[in-house]
């Protein structure tokens, strides 16, 4: 089935496909093993929560002059290449660690280069899909690589990468390195995507305004995106400590929490199957909006758990909600938009939603550290409560069943 899935995609499709699918599950043991070497140097909230920050700081420093260089270049071979210097971080990272010359500057520094590299990558990834595949396959598509994703970075190597941690503290990260060099290999056989610019003689500045512009004139793409960035800066408050609240608020191990984050993949995959069937029933406008009420809930929720039975439904079913809303947002941008300018569309989209993210974790350590280990998922709560009230109406011109 899988075969004939693929084959209907496309040979470029199955090769991005199976790179994406080692580079998530090198991404995810890092996820895992990331926060509990910041937890081993330090047990300050605000150390653990600026790790998140610094990671995440790239996209809100770089994310529009990224994406208007995916639009100039090959979106593959800057896969590649990105892919091979992010290779090279973790390495270094990896003796360091092994050495016992690891500090919390060192891993600051890879983890801000890492988050410069998906700026470009990631960025890239997306705007290349659409010229892979042809436009009626675009969700399927989408679902499948979410539902890799999932399968990869949330539900297998979150708990590879606590085990590997436990075993050794150098190896997460060097299994991580191994699989970006795999990865940037199999996009070397890709065929060359070049861009089309719409506008070649214009300057670095004029190319990032008009995808600015664009998304700011499409009132639904507009809100999506100012609502989950909006939703994303407190989420990333909540989990950017989330390490310490499992630890002390749920009172588990470090296998515990690779195991409990296991439930966000859980969830993904049932939501990527789904999803189709899903909006198909409903429509997007009904299903967006659900989303948001779920988010609401998910924080509200997890401030009052006490235990991991009460966190684990909630988390999946969170991951649900989250790739649903993933493919339904997605798919929509790759159709409306037009194809020179999906790279700087979806950096705009990136910078709200990462970097909303990047902030959230700085108030999620001030937060944690002065109100208490739930104060952020209470924060979070409100507000995302808030976001719905607004977003509602407008939500509501998302396509139907």
């Amino acid at each position: 089935m899988r075969a004939r899935t693929s084959a209907r995609l496309g040979a470029d499709f199955s090769k991005l496909w199976t790179a994406t699918a080692i580079s998530n599950i090198g991404d995810g043991i890092t996820m895992a093993a990331g926060p509990l070497l910041i937890a081993s140097l330090t047990a300050d909230p605000a150390a653990v929560a600026a790790a998140v920050f610094v990671q995440q700081l790239p996209w809100l420093l770089f994310a529009l002059i990224s994406g208007a260089y995916v639009d100039r270049v090959d979106r593959r071979r800057l896969i590649v290449v990105v892919n091979l210097l992010r290779g090279l971080a973790l390495a270094a990272l990896t003796v360091t660690v092994a050495t016992d010359l690891v500090s919390l500057p060192v891993v600051y520094l890879t983890l801000f280069l890492l988050g410069a590299g998906e700026t470009l990558a990631d960025t890239a990834a997306g705007a290349i899909l659409p010229a892979v595949v042809p436009p009626e396959r675009l969700a399927g598509a989408n679902a499948r690589l979410m539902a890799t994703f999932t399968l990869g970075n949330q539900f297998l190597a979150k708990p590879l990468g606590a085990a590997l941690f436990v075993v050794a503290a150098a190896l997460p990260f060097g299994v991580d390195a191994l699989t970006f060099l795999v990865a940037a290999a199999l996009m070397a056989w890709v065929r060359p995507i070049p861009a089309q610019p719409s506008e070649p003689s214009a300057g670095l500045r004029a190319e990032i305004a008009a995808g600015v512009r664009w998304l700011w004139r499409h009132r639904l793409m507009r809100t999506l995106t100012v609502s989950m960035g909006l939703s994303n800066v407190v989420f990333g408050a909540a989990f950017s400590v989330f390490v310490l609240y499992v630890q002390q608020r749920l009172g588990l191990s470090e296998l515990g929490y690779g195991l409990l984050l296991t439930t966000f993949g859980v969830g993904g995959l049932v939501g990527t199957g789904l999803a189709a069937r899903l909006q198909a029933r409903f429509g997007a406008a009904v299903l967006l909006r659900a989303g948001l009420v779920v988010e609401a809930s998910t924080h509200a929720v997890l401030a009052l758990a006490t235990t991991a039975w009460i966190a684990v439904p909630t988390l999946v079913f969170f991951g649900i909600h989250a790739m649903v809303w993933g493919v339904i947002a997605v798919t929509l941008r790759q159709r409306v938009v037009p194809p020179d300018l999906l790279g700087r569309v979806g950096s705009v989209n990136a910078l709200f939603d990462v970097g909303g993210s990047a902030l959230g974790a700085l108030l999620g350590g001030l937060l944690a550290s002065t109100l208490g280990i739930t104060a952020p998922f209470w924060t979070a709560a409100v507000v995302v409560t808030v976001i719905t009230i607004v977003a509602w109406r407008r939500l509501g011109e998302a396509p139907g069943k």
